[in-house]
């Protein structure tokens, strides 16, 4: 019987280094999505979950009500925040949409989603210089780039182009 063969270290970080590449990629989360660094999520509220299909159905009306009783229920919900801004912005009610936003980021500040729809409102309402301060936090939070960095740095550059976001 042979005695086990050793691995020498430069061999062994190698395959270590292999077996993380062979790990799947953590899923990307969609605009609506937290910095990444909050609590998992409780058991799915259900006007948060009927506020999220008004959203994918653009029934911004219905959406603006659900997502309002959420955060009366929870100040805290950055996410709830970020899909309120969103329906408001997308019903043209840019003031409450930037009120929304702010307080998203005031219950997390990483929130990339809020930074990105956030960013969208401004250039909706012609302020680039806003838009492209949230694409700079963006950076900052995206180490190695993120959707919501792409997202918004493609909305200013068509915006700088001309067209409409």
């Amino acid at each position: 019987m042979t005695a086990p063969r050793s691995v020498s270290l430069p061999r062994f970080s190698a395959l270590l280094l292999l077996g993380l590449l062979a790990l799947p990629a953590a899923p990307v989360l969609a605009a609506g999505g937290g910095g990444g660094d909050t609590a998992p999520a409780a058991p799915q509220d259900p006007d948060f979950k009927a506020g999220r299909a008004a959203i994918d159905k653009k029934d911004w009306a219905a959406a603006v009500p659900l997502f309002e009783k959420v955060v009366a229920r929870d100040e805290k919900n950055a996410d709830a925040y970020n899909w309120l801004g969103y329906a408001l912005r997308n019903q043209g009610d840019y003031e409450k949409a930037f009120i929304a936003y702010g307080r998203a980021l005031g219950a997390d500040p990483r929130h990339r989603g809020a930074r990105e729809y956030l960013g969208e409102a401004y250039l909706k309402t012609g302020n680039l210089a806003m838009a492209e301060e949230q694409l700079k936090k963006l950076d900052s939070l995206c180490t190695f780039g993120c959707a919501e960095y792409t997202e918004l740095k493609n909305k200013i550059a068509a915006f700088k182009a001309g067209k409409s976001g």
